[in-house]
């Protein structure tokens, strides 16, 4: 992948009219935030963009999603975003792997897949890059491109709690309250209001709580049957990783989702010297050192054994 700067990019977006962007599996909020940013600002100047992501956009996201309707075009430029690699796409995304003409992301194991790409590990999140682009660009960030991007910022950070928080973070986030962005509604319903039936998912989660280490693991589950039994929706998913995390004392906290055909999605946050990334890596995963994903294909009991075996390892070397 050749690396460009973000004024080679301002003049690569100037130059094509068919846009698709590309969101990974499992979509959070920064790749949400950053997709519909970057399609919006595209059809602000004029162009055709659509937005692609081969999993379902939890209903917690449509605040920012529905303002953007969906238009059809034969897309002549693939733009990924918060894209560490192509084994993140999935359903109908999966058809441009190898296709993919420019990447912008922040994932420091970026797999370099594109022809043209910026990548720049310390940015607390993909829609950091995003906002600094559209000014370089020297194009105007309207409320709506606003909301998506402080969404990015503020759900990739933890509402501005995650050692990836810079004093840049604060200053763009300040910037985008500027621009119009419902910095106040965001963070409401994305860190303080929780669904009646997210409610009972975790109360049967919590239930499946152990540890390993000393106290310094925490692994929690979460089954199909649970999802079924609670009503619980896509959007109930988002934030369950952080659960464990919040126990005193751990450094390795491991959330394990059944998904189907024997899938376990993994979801690993740490901290004090254990890299979550590297503990996903050795599954085929990544993500940042304080939070990774993977996936396993195994049994339950022999899925969280394989985990929090791992994890365990990972928190004794860095002792």
């Amino acid at each position: 992948m050749k690396k460009i700067t973000l004024e080679e990019i301002g003049e690569i977006l100037r130059q094509h009219d068919d846009y698709l962007v590309l969101m990974h599996k499992s979509p959070d909020g920064d790749a949400v935030g950053c997709a519909y940013a970057l399609c919006g600002m595209l059809r602000n100047m004029g162009k055709k963009a659509q937005t692609l992501c081969g999993d379902e956009i939890p209903e917690l996201f449509s605040a920012v999603t529905e303002k953007l309707e969906d238009t059809e075009l034969e897309p002549e430029f693939i733009v990924s975003v918060d894209l560490a690699t192509e084994k993140l796409l999935s359903g109908r995304a999966l058809e441009y792997a190898g296709k993919i003409d420019l990447c912008i992301d922040h994932h420091a194991i970026n797999s370099e897949y594109a022809a043209v790409g910026y990548v720049d590990p310390g940015a607390a999140a993909c829609a950091e890059i995003l906002k600094k682009l559209f000014d370089v660009m020297g194009e105007k960030i309207t409320p709506q491109i606003a909301d998506a991007l402080f969404m990015g910022v503020s759900t990739d950070t933890g509402c501005f709690k995650y050692s990836n928080v810079t004093p840049a973070t604060h200053r763009i986030a300040a910037e985008l309250m500027e621009c119009g962005a419902d910095s106040y509604g965001i963070c409401r319903r994305f860190f303080d209001t929780k669904s009646r039936t997210k409610i009972a998912l975790e109360k049967m989660m919590l239930d499946t709580i152990e540890y390993a280490a000393g106290g310094a693991v925490a692994f929690i589950c979460v089954t199909k049957k649970m999802i079924e039994e609670s009503g619980a929706t896509q959007s109930d998913m988002d934030g369950i990783a952080a659960i464990t995390k919040q126990i005193e004392g751990v450094k390795a906290a491991i959330t394990m989702r059944e998904k189907e055909d024997g899938e376990f999605r993994i979801s690993v946050r740490s901290s004090d010297g254990v890299s979550a990334a590297a503990i996903c890596r050795v599954f085929g995963g990544g993500g940042h050192d304080a939070a990774a994903g993977c996936s396993i294909y195994k049994p339950l009991e022999e899925a969280k054994a394989d985990i929090i075996a791992e994890c365990v390892k990972a928190v004794e070397a860095s002792l």
